[in-house]
């Protein structure tokens, strides 16, 4: 099953539109991002919704940031894309009729519920301030040591 990159994708967004551009169109950040204006658009939506963009059509619209990087936390962009599953394992059968598949699944669906209670603990501690802050670090490490920190995905949205 492929992962899910939304949410580090919507993080790595919220970071450019605060430190390098101000306001971003649907068609920048799909180069970027390197998909489909719409998908962009449909990710985006559920961060506007919760407050944490804004959007204004036409020209000189796009996307911008309605709140600081210190307010928002990795668990509000989690939950603005609709809270996507958290891992890729489950139980193998609705209600199986085997006890050692019955005694399996419980113990492994307390145990990722348990992984997901102190995950989402992890995900509200940590605001987009700090990513972006962790960025500035390996940066400025990079030009430190005379490296290019600029990739193929910059286009538009730098």
């Amino acid at each position: 099953m492929p992962r899910d990159s939304r949410m580090s994708r919507m993080l790595h967004v919220l970071i450019h539109l605060d430190r390098h551009v101000e306001r971003a169109t649907s068609e920048q950040i799909s180069l970027m991002l390197c998909t489909n204006p719409v998908v962009v658009r449909r990710m985006m939506s559920g961060l506007r919704h919760m407050g944490i963009v804004t959007s204004e059509r036409g020209h000189g619209g796009g996307w911008r940031l309605a709140r600081n990087l210190a307010d928002i936390t990795i668990l509000d962009v989690y939950r603005a894309l609709g809270e996507p599953p958290l891992f890729n394992i489950s139980p193998g059968a609705d209600k199986p009729d085997c006890l050692v598949e019955q005694a399996v699944d419980a113990r492994m669906e307390e145990t990722l519920h348990e992984a997901e209670v102190l995950l989402r603990d992890r995900f509200g501690a940590i605001t987009i301030a700090d990513l972006a802050e962790e960025f500035e670090r390996r940066a400025a490490d990079q030009t430190e040591a005379g490296q290019d920190c600029s990739g193929p995905r910059t286009v538009g949205v730098s």
